[in-house]
């Protein structure tokens, strides 16, 4: 497969075939089909499901090796999580649920990543949810537009996350996402870093991470100091120069608008419910 096709029209051709396998795309990540479905997506940006599990203090990390290493070929690592009681089938599925979506709003935006599939190849944690290639790119979309509709600036999403030192209001309400996210930074971990380090989904990250830029509780990035005349900004001079004990504050940005919604669980619960209950809804046709 070439990377002259778009992603979207390589999984719908893969959806239509009813195919099954694992769909490589570039460096992104991959995406795992049963007959058609996407069953699940896997991305080296955004925490798998077993890094979830660790990091929430549900598992240790030797008992997720060792089921993952006895599922092998079968690929029933869910169920055997299930079956020797380490967690019940909700506590499965709704990881799997907000791990896929997580890695599939990163995966599913690469543009002109070559492409390459394996049939039958099939992920270690089993089938746990079904999703449509149209449905799972909207979702997709939906969620990319929330971004910009709480804060349009992108640059948030890769910049390191660092606290404004004062905060700009008399009281401030935080979700537990945005608290433990203030508590965390440390000026220097990105938003990405931050969500791998507390087992959280990267989108919920962003999506508080923008919440918290709109609230003006963010610092803005230090402006590099202006070159004395005649020297490069890269140079000797620059890497030098330090900001003066009198400088004015970073600035803060203020809030104008309506106070931002909060964030929502990690794995985005009111996507969840609508998703469970379509799924109760298909069984019982």
């Amino acid at each position: 497969m070439t990377a002259s096709q778009s992603l979207e029209a390589v999984l719908s051709g893969l959806a239509a075939d009813r195919a099954t396998g694992a769909l490589r795309v570039g460096r992104a990540g991959t995406v795992y089909l049963t007959r058609g479905r996407v069953s699940h997506v896997e991305s080296p940006g955004t925490p798998g499901v077993e890094e979830m599990l660790v990091a929430s203090g549900r598992l240790r990390p030797a008992t997720v090796r060792g089921v993952r290493q006895s599922a092998g070929e079968l690929a029933d690592g869910g169920e055997r999580l299930v079956r020797q009681g380490l967690l019940t089938r909700g506590e499965l599925q709704f990881c799997v649920l907000g791990a896929t979506l997580d890695a599939a709003f990163f995966v599913l935006a690469a543009a002109g990543a070559r492409t390459r599939f394996r049939p039958d190849d099939r992920h270690w944690i089993g089938d746990q949810w079904y999703f449509d290639v149209a449905g799972l790119f909207r979702e997709c979309r939906r969620r990319r537009d929330r971004l910009d509709q709480v804060c349009p600036s992108p640059e948030l999403d890769t910049r390191p996350v660092a606290p404004v030192p004062r905060v700009p209001a008399q009281r401030v309400v935080l979700t537990a996402v945005q608290w433990e996210l203030l508590r965390h930074a440390d000026g220097a971990a990105t938003p990405a870093d931050l969500a791998r380090r507390l087992g959280r989904p990267v989108y919920a990250v962003l999506l508080a991470v923008r919440q918290l830029g709109a609230a003006g509780l963010l610092s803005e990035p230090e402006a590099a100091p202006d070159p004395p005349p005649g020297t490069d900004r890269g140079g000797p001079a620059a890497t030098r120069a330090k900001k003066g004990p009198d400088a004015p504050p970073l600035p803060v940005r203020t809030r104008t608008g309506p106070r931002p919604a909060p964030a929502g669980d990690p794995a985005d619960l009111t996507d969840i419910g609508v998703l469970i209950r379509l799924r109760d809804a298909l069984e019982r046709l």
